[in-house]
């Protein structure tokens, strides 16, 4: 029987970005991101759909421009970082949908609160660097309800809308360095 090469890669942090985007009084969009976070994929001969993903951020690292809004996602309101640190994905399944499109299923863990998702991945392709380390580019989007991982604050606006969407997009660009 041939045994399968597992190759580990490991997120380039000063490469990749991890960000999400929310409505603000429905009229406006509001972009964060994480500036703390780590993430590893392990590879059976290449092949994606048969890869294994992990990712955590830290919500203390949590940016939006603005240190109020910042500190109050930290707060009990929203992410509750005092008791729930580490926001952690851990991936299920590979499907192949194009070319170099797949969509990658996997549990998310928001304040103690898993579910299953479906994010679209888009592999940019993989190069060796001008010092010989290997890199490969994917771009990972996707949608959750934030009301899902227990992120249920808001409040109502004068002109009667809710200050802050449900829907939140997620936008990763992610290089990894390969081993």
């Amino acid at each position: 029987m041939e045994t399968m090469a597992i190759t580990k890669w490991t997120i380039d942090k000063s490469h990749s970005e991890i960000q999400f985007k929310a409505k603000h009084l429905v009229i406006s969009t509001v972009t964060g991101q994480f500036n703390e976070f780590d993430g590893w994929l392990e590879l059976e001969d290449q092949y994606l759909e048969n890869a294994k993903a992990w990712f955590t951020a830290d919500v203390n690292s949590i940016s939006t421009n603005s240190t109020d809004r910042d500190n109050h996602l930290k707060s009990a309101d929203f992410f509750d970082a005092v008791n729930y640190p580490e926001i952690k994905f851990e991936s299920k399944r590979f499907v192949k949908t194009g070319e170099n499109n797949y969509q990658m299923t996997g549990n998310l863990t928001i304040k103690n609160i898993t579910k299953e998702i479906t994010l679209d991945v888009q592999y940019g392709g993989t190069m060796v660097d001008p010092w010989g380390n290997t890199k490969a580019g994917y771009e990972i989007s996707g949608k959750v309800n934030r009301h899902d991982f227990g992120l249920k604050w808001n409040a109502v606006a004068e002109a009667g809308g809710l200050v802050v969407g449900d829907e939140i997009k997620l936008a990763l660009n992610v290089q990894l360095s390969g081993s």
